[in-house]
């Protein structure tokens, strides 16, 4: 075979080498336009995975770059006037120029023609040429945009600016420094490399940049291969109480945006992309270079394991994709917590730096107590002494986050784990039965600290389904008092219900039936709504709600809560989210009115806002009252985080204790990005930028996610929903696994005896030693120290 690769980074280079060495009959040739000694950048980082497959798939390159590795396993983080340091993580950078080095003379030795200082012909001429073509020519590339009706480029260019630097300084360990002035929030991203300097990324979002005063720098002219001296200088005098008196070191250093690419497909033909013109990942997670040599080994091997060549590159595809998605979620999520920094400088030094480790979700609570007991064990006393101060119940202070109290309101939760309102479809004209007493009971038991039950309409109009209850009937208000009270007698769990008029959304099939979520009956069922817009094509057109509608409509509210207090309810929660009623009025896609409800915000607030005063002027001081939103709409010119944050706002001023903070579900054509706790970050928003309390909603399935999620300060209570369903005693179990038997966790008498971890296969058996001498336990803590600066640590030590 003949191959062609376009770009002699370290991706290109380390795939010819592979595939040469897999083939060495194979004619592979390499097109650099730099010189071979030419390198933009400073260090790179590897984590200890990449590096294994690195020593599998080719132990010259792996034992080269070893022994000019940078180790080291701490992380320090540099935030109002402390050094927070958290051990155990390992890591091994090296400078790019001499990974550069390492793999051409790989390629040399191999036999692989590197053409260097020669710009590439392009890509589809190469095809035609060559049986395989190969670009890695980088997060600007040219084959990726000559074929972009093929590969489908998504390039998302953030908003922060950031400039990659050098530095003489030697870090100790991986640093991150978050420096506050009048001017807002930088931080800095930086590693060493080698014995005599680090990389130092400088990162700002848009209006403290401009507040700093670098825009006056950046709009000159900086040609290739120059850099903005002026603005290096101006990070040093920023940063000077970090760098210790050392110079930050140019190489064509200018202020850029991080762009993440995305690609529809990544083959054309016989055309592959690699690396950066497949894809990125945010350089606060890790490496490119990482991913595009990650990818070369997978390419190399998919071709050396199927002869046909469109065969072996979607199986490389196949392969890579998975593993770059979820990367690239766990990037998203760890750019946008950057982007937002400044949301979080109000929170203490050990909360912030547990919030900046976990950012991305990949580290998690339980994941940080294995690699450094001590620095989680720092932030969890602080955190438990602030939720002893506001409890009773003994042990508060040594339990896990999850098992910590709450003031909701008026009520003393004694966990923070919630059991959401669940749409059962089993009540029968309205009325809910013994399915509903079970589901709540056995959530109740099962050691939630609030149990909500689910979608109660306030009409017979308001139901979403012929399956859905309501408390708007005498029998109705008498099936549900049953069902509370019997809970109360089985638990102290805090009793909840969700009261609702589905609006557009009413008059549909439950989801179990037949035709699911499709209209029952076109006609027959009055439908209200802020606006006259069908659900999608297969809904009936909704009326258009008039004042007297309106006001009959909050008299429903209030009659409803009015009846959930009778019942024994402890918390309300209004339902202004997922579509429904008041969600319609909300969201500027679905309210459409040229009154005074309609238009700006404030007017798309006022009915929902009057609905809410209403209900609050009866609902009880000493009891809670909740507001369920969807914080974004997942659509263009839906809601957004500005809007979110000034309704969230709003609803709190009218008497909302909390915001139970969910999104989508509003407009049919929503384009919402699951995955893991993917609502999160929307609790996160609201409940630190206006100081509300918060329930986050949304994946969340594991317990070591709910304690991360309430340490690092992102919610304050966590609702487990599927999770729940599939285990209806998850609380207890995971309090179980933890090792926790205190009052948040209270097992139900009659089932003590399960209290305990049962005993799994084999768990009986105990071991022998097998080994003379005990291996010694990793230190917890490893500095980066350069082997000059080592040696005069020991003579000194001597």
């Amino acid at each position: 075979m003949r191959v062609a690769v376009i770009g002699g980074g370290p991706g290109g280079l380390y795939f010819a080498a592979l595939t040469k060495q897999l083939s060495p009959s194979w004619d592979i040739t390499v097109w650099e336009r730099n010189a071979p000694d030419d390198t933009f950048g400073f260090g790179v980082v590897f984590s200890d995975e990449t590096l294994d497959g690195i020593a599998q798939a080719d132990p010259h390159i792996f034992d080269a770059m070893s022994a000019d590795f940078a180790r080291w396993s701490d992380i320090d983080v540099r935030y109002q006037g402390q050094v927070l340091t958290s051990g155990g993580h390992g890591f091994a950078a090296l400078g790019r120029k001499r990974l550069l080095q390492i793999l051409q003379q790989r390629c040399a030795a191999l036999g692989v023609d590197v053409r260097y200082r020669t710009q590439a012909p392009p890509a589809e001429e190469l095809s035609a040429r060559y049986d395989l073509v190969v670009a890695g020519d980088g997060v600007r590339s040219a084959t990726r945009a000559a074929h972009a009706d093929t590969f489908g480029p998504d390039l998302d260019e953030r908003t922060c600016r950031y400039m990659w630097l050098g530095t003489d300084k030697v870090f100790e360990a991986f640093t991150f420094i978050v420096a506050e002035g009048d001017f807002g929030t930088l931080q800095v991203h930086a590693y060493p490399f080698d014995g005599r300097r680090s990389t130092f990324i400088v990162e700002a979002d848009e209006e403290s940049w401009r507040r700093a005063g670098f825009d006056r720098f950046a709009d000159r002219d900086h040609p290739p291969g120059t850099s903005d001296e002026d603005s290096i200088r101006l990070c040093e005098r920023i940063l000077a109480d970090h760098l210790d008196g050392h110079r930050l070191l140019p190489n064509n250093s200018k202020w850029i945006r991080f762009t993440t690419v995305r690609n529809r497909t990544w083959r054309h033909g016989n055309i592959v992309l690699l690396g950066d013109a497949a894809h990125t990942a945010h350089f606060s997670i890790g490496s490119g270079t990482k991913l595009a040599m990650e990818d070369a080994l997978a390419l190399a091997a998919c071709l050396h394991e199927h002869q046909d060549v469109a065969v072996a590159l979607a199986a490389y595809e196949a392969e890579r994709r998975p593993v770059v998605e979820s990367t690239q979620r766990a990037a998203q999520a760890s750019l946008e917590w950057f982007e937002n920094v400044g949301r979080y400088t109000h929170q203490d030094p050990h909360q912030f730096a547990f919030n900046l480790l976990t950012r991305s979700r990949r580290v998690t609570y339980d994941n940080l107590r294995v690699r450094d007991e001590g620095f989680t064990g720092a932030v969890d006393a602080r955190h438990a002494a602030r939720s002893a101060a506001v409890s009773a119940l003994p042990g508060a202070a040594s339990a896990p986050p999850m098992f910590r109290p709450f003031q909701l309101g008026g009520l003393h939760l004694r966990n923070r784990v919630v059991a959401p309102p669940i749409a059962l479809y089993t009540a029968h004209k309205g009325i809910p039965g013994d399915f509903e007493l079970v589901h709540l009971s056995t959530q109740a038991v099962g050691g939630s600290g609030l149990v909500f039950a689910g979608m109660t309409a306030v009409s017979a109009e308001g139901r979403a389904t012929t399956g859905c209850p309501g408390l708007y009937t005498d029998e109705q208000e008498a099936a549900w008092k049953r069902i509370a009270d019997f809970v109360h007698q089985q638990s102290d769990t805090c009793l909840g219900i969700q009261l609702t008029h589905a609006g557009r959304r009413a008059a549909s099939r439950p989801p179990h039936s037949a035709g699911a979520n499709t209209p029952r009956n076109k006609g027959s069922w009055p439908l209200f709504a802020a606006s006259p817009l069908p659900w999608d094509a297969h809904s009936a057109v909704p009326h258009e709600a008039t004042r007297s509608d309106l006001d009959a409509i909050a008299r429903d509210f209030v009659s409803a809560a009015e009846r959930a207090d009778r019942c024994g309810f402890d918390v309300l929660e209004l339902q202004y989210g997922h579509g429904h009623l008041l969600s319609g009025f909300l969201s500027p896609l679905t309210n459409t009115r040229a009154d005074e409800y309609g238009g700006t915000l404030a007017g798309r607030l006022r009915f929902p806002l009057e609905v809410l005063r209403a209900v609050r002027a009866v609902w009880p001081a000493g009891k809670a009252l909740v507001v369920r939103i969807s914080a974004t709409d997942w659509a263009e010119g839906g809601t957004g985080e500005a809007d979110a944050v000034e309704i969230a706002r709003r609803l709190t001023e009218a008497g909302a204790d909390a915001i139970d903070v969910s999104t989508g579900e509003v407009v049919a054509h929503e384009r919402p990005r699951y995955g893991r706790s993917y609502q999160t970050p929307y609790a996160d928003l609201i409940r630190n930028a206006t100081g509300t309390p918060v329930i986050a909603v949304g994946a969340i399935s594991t317990y070591d996610d709910v304690n991360s999620i309430i340490l690092a300060g992102r919610a304050d209570l966590c609702a487990v929903g599927r999770a729940q369903l599939h285990d209806p005693l998850w609380t207890l179990h995971a309090a179980a696994a933890q090792g926790y038997s205190g009052p948040a966790a209270p097992w139900p008498a009659s089932w003590k005896a399960g209290s305990g971890r049962p005993p799994g296969t084999r768990t009986d058996r105990v071991p022998p030693r097998l080994h003379l001498l005990r291996a010694p336990a990793a230190p917890v803590h490893q500095r980066w120290l350069p082997p000059a600066r080592a040696t005069t640590l020991q003579a000194a030590a001597h």
